[in-house]
């Protein structure tokens, strides 16, 4: 079996920024095997697969471990290939996926916006291990599909260089560092060993629970956010009601083929 793939550096203007994704057309599904193979010999964050159905795509993504039930950049980076690479027409596209339909239209800006559920945090004790495994003890933690820790300014959030083999032990998917930005509204940092990454460079999905809880410290519906891992990226973020739009741009970096 012959499958072509596409590596695609998402919330990116230029190659070598943002994160990158691996993007594979599929025609029908393989089995769950197969699927996870793919996503571990990439070894990328997130593999993408979609497949044609009805109107618009079913959609799965990838980590070199484990299925994942959202991820904002992979999706991003589909989008991209359908739009640019594949010629589609319309004007947005629908994406059926684990959690549930997502779409991703062309803005005015040269964007890509996508529709994701709101995932807002909720206060919580820190863990022990949370405080330990980040080195320096946050203002504030939240959690929802994350724990997210919030410090006093970009420069603490910088600076952190986490224990990975204590933040493993963790019960959720990972921890965001996060903190009000000097240049942009907030900036963050997303650690996930559970499923295999140490840190992601970009994470989309995060921005679901980022963005509700900063438009709510902030007063203000639309920000501007950066995730400050060494790659970097930006993610035009707008909440409405229980929904967050995430909006940025994508390049590609490789086309190719691999053989199953």
């Amino acid at each position: 079996m012959r499958i072509r793939l596409y590596q695609v550096d998402a919330f990116a203007s230029r190659v070598f920024e943002g994160n990158p994704a691996a993007v594979c057309p599929l025609n029908d599904w393989p089995d769950v095997g197969t699927l996870q193979s793919i996503a571990a010999e990439n070894n990328l964050s997130e593999t993408a697969f979609f497949v044609p159905s009805g109107d618009g795509f079913e959609l799965r993504w990838f980590t070199p471990v484990t299925e994942a039930d959202l991820c904002g950049h992979a999706t991003l980076a589909t989008a991209h290939v359908i739009f640019n690479i594949l010629d589609y027409a319309r004007p947005a596209i629908l994406f059926e996926t684990r959690s549930g339909k997502l779409n991703v239209a062309k803005t005015d800006g040269n964007l890509l916006q996508m529709d994701f559920p709101a995932l807002p945090p909720r206060p919580c004790d820190c863990p022990e291990i949370l405080a330990a495994g980040l080195g320096h003890p946050p203002v504030e933690v939240l959690a929802a599909d994350d724990y997210v820790a919030v410090f006093e300014n970009e420069e603490t959030v910088r600076n952190i260089s986490p224990d990975q083999s204590l933040l493993l032990r963790l019960d959720l998917r990972g921890v965001i560092v996060t903190a009000p930005g000097r240049d942009v509204d907030f900036v963050s940092r997303f650690f996930a060993p559970k499923y295999g990454i140490a840190e992601d460079p970009v994470t989309g999905s995060a921005h679901c629970e980022l963005a509700p809880y900063w438009a709510k410290q902030l007063g203000k519906q639309r920000l501007e956010a950066q995730q400050v891992s060494q790659r970097g990226g930006r993610i035009v973020c707008e909440v409405q009601a229980d929904r967050v739009l995430l909006s940025g741009k994508a390049v590609t970096f490789m086309e190719g083929e691999i053989t199953v």
